[in-house]
């Protein structure tokens, strides 16, 4: 299969604590396989700051969901194949920032990734170097096979942008 990016533009992060509903547009976005066997994983996170203001921590989670979001739209989120000459896909991965069944990440396994920094120019960067250290999901049911990049309790709502890139088997 041929990698994909999942980027968003700007969005205005707002800080959620596991467990809870994630509202619309207020997060970075979620991964969820196409099919109840489709594997995808994860290989780069890419997230820069664009706010205005000096202190505006942002405490950015990779995370499992234990509820998935349902009917799933992109609100600010545009996925594209990396490769041009990519074949679509039978089942495409759903991906985007807003759903009918709001999204939950896990409380037992929701943070794979924490990415901290500040929204005022700040970034963070995670590079998997190989196969072994790729964050992979499988399916699209709880609670394996829905990802989730949102902001943790701590943050102060930020505007960010950045991309996911990731590879569907």
């Amino acid at each position: 299969m041929a990698k994909r990016s999942m980027g968003v533009a700007t969005v205005t992060t707002a800080a959620t604590a596991d467990a809870a509903a994630l509202a619309d547009s207020s997060y970075f976005g979620i991964l969820q396989g196409g099919s109840g066997t489709q594997k995808i994983a994860v290989t780069e996170i890419f997230l820069g700051g664009q706010s205005s203001s000096t202190s505006q921590p942002q405490i950015m989670v990779l995370g499992r969901d234990s509820t998935v979001g349902a009917t799933v739209t992109a609100g600010g989120v545009v996925d594209q194949a990396l490769d041009a000459a990519t074949a679509a896909l039978a089942a495409p991965p759903v991906s985007g920032n807003a759903a009918t069944t709001k999204p939950q990440r896990s409380s037992t396994l929701g943070r794979l990734l924490v990415l901290a920094f500040n929204a005022y120019g700040g970034m963070a960067r995670w590079l998997a170097r190989d196969r072994d250290e790729e964050i992979t999901l499988v399916g699209n049911t709880a609670s394996l096979g829905e990802l989730s990049l949102s902001a943790f309790t701590g943050t102060t709502a930020g505007a960010i942008g950045g991309h996911l890139i990731y590879e569907p088997y």
